[in-house]
């Protein structure tokens, strides 16, 4: 009850959050023709934020198979670097654990990159944060898609609410990293992409040359601290010599 309690006032900010940004879905899809029952459904199913919002586009404008799978995997692909950083931290967390991959959001991730408080079962935690997480998205994601139905209005500008969201989560990042490469990379590369490629178009370059440079970086930075691991016994034992 304890690890409950504590997962559910964790997840508050997210709960505030979730709300407004599932309802926008929401009320944007339901303005494209779509009931609330797609809007339900692919909440629940789905579980992508931004890439529900591009969904919509995607649905409404044609595009091929091949086309939404692509830029699927290119708007999805930083969970692989999320995945990769929770491999230890999910270890061992059994029945628990296909759900908790489904459900690792940038929100998610936020939160449970943490740790559990101290007096929780720490598995439980983090199954109950995304849980909770995740039924805050679903239920946001309803409401907006009844109360779009209900209502007609403007929605010009609904949209931006997820830009804004990721922005928001930008600048805290940076203002908490030590390393600000991935950052200046992610805004050079995004700039660049967009006077080569165009607005229409550099969504997918941009990401393939973010992937590219961060994994290089990733790499190059393993292998400076292997080779720092392996040269501190040896400058001891020099030390000792001498």
């Amino acid at each position: 009850m304890d690890t409950a309690k504590k997962a559910f006032t964790a997840s508050l900010p997210v709960m505030a959050g979730y709300f407004v940004l599932g309802s926008a879905f929401g009320v944007l899809l339901s303005d494209k023709g779509y009931s609330f029952v797609w809007a339900f459904a692919m909440s629940l199913f789905i579980y992508a934020g931004s890439m529900q919002y591009v969904a919509i586009s995607l649905l409404t404008g044609g595009a091929s198979l091949i086309s939404t799978a692509l830029m699927t995997f290119m708007v999805n692909l930083r969970h692989l670097f999320y995945g990769i950083s929770m491999l230890k931290k999910y270890s061992g967390t059994g029945k628990y654990r296909p759900y908790l991959i489904f459900s690792l959001t940038d929100e998610t991730y936020a939160l449970v990159v943490n740790g559990a408080p101290e007096g929780t079962d720490e598995h439980l935690y983090y199954f109950l944060l995304s849980l909770f997480d995740h039924c805050y998205w679903v239920a946001g994601s309803t409401i907006g898609g009844l109360i779009g139905a209900a209502l007609t209005f403007d929605t010009t500008g609904i949209d931006f609410a997820m830009t804004a969201l990721f922005v928001t989560i930008f600048l805290e990042q940076l203002l908490a990293a030590e390393d600000y490469f991935p950052a200046i990379t992610g805004v050079l590369a995004t700039v660049l992409s967009l006077i080569l490629f165009g607005p229409d178009t550099f969504l997918i370059p941009a990401m393939l040359l973010i992937s590219v440079i961060l994994t290089v970086y990733g790499l190059l930075q393993m292998k400076r601290e292997k080779t720092a691991e392996t040269d501190a016994p040896a400058a001891g034992r020099e030390e000792e010599e001498r």
